[in-house]
């Protein structure tokens, strides 16, 4: 969930994931009541530093970058 309790768009969720994986759990936990205390101290770091994600992948990346499967369209 987002600080304002919206949920998150999947892109952005991974993304966070990606980093809570790098950042913050480099092994393995023991039990599911340190793995929250991990996260919870993870989390709020991350938001006392504001961290954000900046996604810029518009239609027009992924016609570019994807091109084979955003085929154009020819008026004929």
């Amino acid at each position: 969930m987002a600080r304002d309790g919206r949920p998150l768009p999947l892109n952005v969720a991974e993304i966070e994931l990606s980093v809570l994986t790098r950042q913050g759990l480099t092994h393995r936990v023991a039990s599911q009541t340190e793995f929250a205390h991990q996260v919870q101290a993870w989390v709020k770091q991350r938001n006392d530093k504001s961290s954000k994600v900046d996604w810029h992948f518009t239609t027009e990346d992924a016609r570019i970058k994807l091109k084979r499967l955003y085929p154009s369209i020819i008026d004929g």
